[in-house]
This record gives C-alpha cells, sequence and structure tokens, in this order.
C-alpha cells in the first residue's frame, strides 16, 4: 500500500483498508517509508505484492506507477485527492470495491511510459515530460523534431510530451488532445507558443521526439510528472521516447475510461 499526506490525514481510511484486508484474508504490505509514517510493521513488498493499493490522489498514483513500473504488480487507487482521474476508486465506495479487488475481480491496463534522455540522464514518466523555460517571465526558443526530421524553432513557455494517461493532465490543460486509454503514443502540445499555427502533434510509439534549446540565453527545465529531472543549456538537446518499460494500472470492472472520462470532464 501507498499512501498520500500525514498520517493523521489518512489514517481513518488506512484503518478501513486494514479492516477489509482481514475480513478477506489479505496480507498488507508496508514500505519501510509507509511503515515508519504509520507506526506500522514493515517489509519491501515491491517482489512479493501481488496488487499495490493507493490512498491518495493522482500524485500518490505516479508515485506507486513509478515505483512498480516494468513489474507484474497493477495498481489500484482510492481517490483521496482532487481530481484523481487514475485513481477510480471513490473513498464511499472503499470497502466494496476492495472487498471485490481483494477477490480478484478488477481489470488490468498496461501503460506506455515515456523515456527522457538528457546527456547521461535517464527518466522514465508515466504522465508527461515537460521542458519549459528555467526563467520565470522568459520564452524559451525550442527547437523540435519527429522521427530525425526538423520541424523548426518555436518560441513558447514550453512544450509537454505526454502518454495517454498523461494527456488528460497538463497537457489537456494547455489545449492539447485527449488520447484514449489503450493507445500507444505521444502527445506533443506547446505551452503558450508565440504562434498562430502551433498546434498538437500525435505521433506513432517508433518514432522519437528531439528537443533541442534554440535559446541565446536562457537555460531550459526538463520536469518528469512533476519533478526537475535536468537543465539543458544553450545548444543543448533532449530525447524523448515511449520506453520499453511499461506500468499497470489496475480499475474496478465498471471503472471505464470513457465512464471516467464522463465523470470528470463532462458531467
Amino acid at each position: 500500500m501507498v499512501t498520500h499526506g500525514r498520517a493523521e490525514t489518512i489514517g481513518p481510511a488506512l484503518a478501513r483498508l486494514e479492516q477489509v484486508a482481514r475480513l478477506t484474508g489479505v496480507e498488507l504490505l508496508l514500505s519501510d517509508e509507509e511503515a515508519e509514517k504509520h507506526g506500522r510493521a514493515g517489509a519491501d513488498g515491491r517482489s512479493a505484492a501481488d496488487l499495490a493499493v493507493v490512498l491518495g490522489g493522482d500524485g500518490t498514483m505516479l508515485r506507486a506507477l513509478q515505483r512498480f513500473v516494468d513489474t507484474d504488480v497493477p495498481v489500484l487507487g482510492v481517490n483521496f485527492g482532487r481530481v484523481g482521474f487514475l485513481a477510480s476508486v471513490q473513498p464511499g465506495e472503499l470497502e466494496a470495491r476492495l472487498t471485490e479487488a481483494f477477490r480478484g475481480r478488477y481489470a488490468v491496463h498496461s501503460l506506455p511510459v515515456l523515456e527522457a534522455r538528457a546527456g547521461a540522464k535517464r527518466r522514465l514518466a508515466i504522465n508527461d515530460v515537460v521542458v519549459t523555460s528555467s526563467v520565470l517571465g522568459r520564452m524559451a526558443h525550442l527547437g523540435w523534431g519527429v522521427g530525425g526530421e526538423d520541424l523548426g524553432v518555436q518560441p513558447c513557455d514550453g512544450l509537454i510530451c505526454s502518454t495517454p494517461s498523461g494527456s488528460t493532465a497538463y497537457n489537456l490543460s494547455s489545449g492539447g488532445p485527449v488520447l484514449v486509454r489503450g493507445l500507444d503514443a505521444i502527445a506533443i502540445t506547446f505551452v503558450a507558443p508565440h504562434s498562430l499555427h502551433a498546434r498538437p502533434l500525435v505521433v506513432p510509439p517508433d518514432l522519437d521526439v528531439a528537443v533541442s534549446n534554440q535559446s541565446a540565453d536562457v537555460e531550459a527545465a526538463v520536469i518528469a510528472d512533476g519533478h526537475a529531472f535536468a537543465s539543458i543549456a544553450p545548444g543543448g538537446s533532449l530525447a524523448v521516447r515511449l520506453a520499453a518499460e511499461r506500468s499497470l494500472l489496475a480499475t474496478p470492472l465498471e471503472a471505464t475510461f470513457f465512464r471516467r472520462y464522463r465523470e470528470i470532464f463532462v458531467a
């Protein structure tokens, strides 16, 4: 299990989870960090777990998906955050949905993951890789290309490369397209482009995205899933592609992509 926030905030939800586990004969495994937070016995459950349960929002979900990337452990989220698109169980459903999940009734979705390379640095991202100006109020001039073909230089506040999972996050807020779960593709969306013609682009899995910093004196920051990853000096570059690794998202059988989309973005 992976939890969000302070122990006293999420403690009541943890007690409910522990009660469901007792009633269904399920053993809960906590990392040392979670055990210390909640005053429980700890164990490294990464290799022994059958299912990871998240009590938190999408940020906690991303942390769990990162932790269990490229394993056989699917991640199921109970939404104690704000939007909770990835965390598909609502707090009031905790007992019913987790009872079903602990009996094996859940769907598993294989999610594509981004790989970002800047020099010798490599980072995986579940949601998105963002290249943005490191100086507040200054535009970056970003060169970009796909599949080895140059697509020019775009003055902008930044550029987002997102997976289908991340397409409903910063990408959507910046006017990018929503990619339906099940696609293997990258959405490329500019943030505040200084142009009337910059449009989002969706590229297939076998094409790499190249981004270079063509600014004269502004460094570009690279952010993976909301965390700073690298800096690109003027003349430097970044490569983004779909990684060989995958992550596994678990959802209740009834929580389809379009049902969640309608609940959050339409209703």
